[in-house]
């Protein structure tokens, strides 16, 4: 089901002489929808704000009414999401998440739902993985860092809607990414003491992601919760995101923990 500022924006259109066709191909609004909206208005009456729960879309734009859920949607979505027009009508969530975390997949699932309009989320299976996936004509407003092209390629920010959400549940936004772009593992090194040489293990987080903008949204994050972070490159260039000192990975695994 259409919103109504994009049946008003085509039918616009079509009042300013436009065929039927050249509308359709600018919108992607099949040809027969654009017609029945010219011939019958019961489709634009019953849209309003019941029809249209999207909070950023009200009079006055509101946040997501369970802000820590949204935090970690965030996470995932700006770790291993991405939002794309639909095949036929509005925008559909991805989340791609491992088979490996079964736990994890129920998540994000839950987390979508939530936070989706429509209530509603499905399970695509893939190669190895699983992709979560909702439709919903407001994402772009949920997620106005969406746009054209891979997220490493372009800036990502937060708006000014968004930071407060961070700020006030960085412990969520941290786990989303985690779950999507990170792990927990366990790391090894071997001192020499007393002249015999002894492995030493201990456990270290990692985040992995090629955006610069994405892994500054990550560490400025760490910064004000007091963990400490170091860069690991990957081929010269600062992939990689290390905690690995104790009282760091402590915090870390009182609030994240390890995918499951």
């Amino acid at each position: 089901m259409y919103d109504i500022p994009t049946r008003k924006r085509a039918l616009n259109l079509v009042a300013q002489g436009r065929s039927l066709n050249s509308v359709s191909k600018e919108t992607g609004i099949s040809r027969a929808a654009i017609r029945s909206w010219q011939t019958c208005i019961e489709p634009l009456r019953r849209a309003g704000p019941e029809a249209d729960p999207c909070c950023r879309c009200r009079a006055v734009p509101e946040t997501p009414a369970d802000p820590a859920t949204y935090s970690y949607l965030l996470g995932l979505y700006l770790g291993d999401g991405c939002v794309s027009r639909g095949p036929r009508t509005g925008y559909v969530l991805r989340i791609a998440c491992a088979d490996a975390w079964p736990g994890l997949i129920d998540e994000c699932v839950a987390a979508v739902r939530t936070i989706n309009p429509s209530n509603r989320a499905a399970r695509v299976q893939a190669a190895g993985c699983v992709a979560v996936a909702a439709y919903s004509h407001h994402w772009p407003c949920l997620f106005p860092q969406y746009g054209p092209g891979k997220k490493h390629e372009r800036k990502i920010a937060l708006e000014p809607w968004q930071q407060p959400i961070v700020d006030t549940h960085p412990w969520e936004f941290i786990r989303g990414l985690i779950h999507s772009d990170g792990c927990r593992i366990t790391n090894w090194t071997t001192r020499i003491v007393a002249g015999v040489k002894k492995r030493y293990e201990y456990p270290r987080y990692f985040f992995t992601n090629v955006s610069d903008d994405i892994r500054e949204l990550f560490t400025d994050t760490l910064d004000r919760l007091g963990v400490t972070w170091t860069h690991c490159t990957r081929d010269g260039n600062p992939y990689n995101i290390s905690v690995a000192r104790k009282a760091s990975v402590a915090l870390m695994d009182a609030h994240v923990g390890p995918k499951y």
